[in-house]
């Protein structure tokens, strides 16, 4: 028996992950916990700068008409797909982060005044190299319905962030669905240990990307 896998990243992230999942010839659910949308914001002089610091594709997605003006710093992204979307926009990405973003950071010799554009919640960085932080989308919590609640009884859940591990455990709560009716794969293990405890198995993907992230919550969706 093959357990679904549960999508819980928000739009239009959560496409890509499916066609993923499709691809691999698993079973999946959509039940996004989170809504992204673009914060209004007033890009600085990019002259302040020598790179510009991403670690999330949806900072690229609803970044809107500001992005323009920074498309000359060269860009340290965290995980492959951040990466793509940043490339795509036409940004010259120099480094990416294959494990998380402290070995990002620690890799980026030579730099020295860094600018992140950021979510509106976001873990604090203390980095000497972090010059400037912005927040340029908001990624709000959306409650689970009593049915997607219910439907995720069972299945191999995808955990895109520490937010999100963390919100996951809280509606389950709310909902009185116990941690171990549920499997659980993580791209990190930040975001791993953020989702608590009690879970009835847990996976990290080996490198913060959907494709290592699948591959973890396959082996846990397919029952032996």
């Amino acid at each position: 028996m093959s357990r679904p896998l549960a999508i819980l990243r928000p739009a239009p992230g959560n496409a890509a992950t499916a066609a993923r999942v499709r691809g691999a010839g698993l079973v999946l659910l959509t039940i996004p916990l989170f809504e992204v949308t673009p914060l209004d914001w007033t890009p600085p002089d990019p002259a302040r700068f020598d790179g510009l610091l991403l670690t999330s594709a949806n900072a690229v997605r609803h970044g809107g008409a500001g992005l323009r003006d920074l498309l000359g710093l060269p860009v340290l992204a965290v995980g492959s797909a951040t990466a793509d979307i940043a490339r795509q926009a036409g940004f010259d990405v120099v480094r990416i982060g294959t494990n998380d973003l402290t070995d990002l950071l620690a890799d980026a010799a030579g730099f020295r005044h860094i600018l992140w554009l950021a979510g509106r919640d976001r873990t604090a960085i203390d980095h000497p190299a972090l010059a400037a932080t912005l927040a340029v989308y908001a990624s709000d919590p959306l409650p689970l319905a009593p049915a997607d609640a219910a439907a995720l009884r069972g299945s191999v859940a995808l955990i895109h962030s520490a937010r999100a591990g963390g919100q996951l455990a809280r509606e389950l709560a709310r909902h009185g669905i116990a941690p171990a009716e549920l499997r659980v794969a993580a791209i990190s293990a930040r975001a791993a240990e953020a989702a608590g405890s009690g879970w009835d198995a847990v996976a990290v993907a080996a490198t913060p990307d959907d494709d290592a992230l699948i591959a973890a919550a396959r082996r846990l969706a397919i029952d032996p």
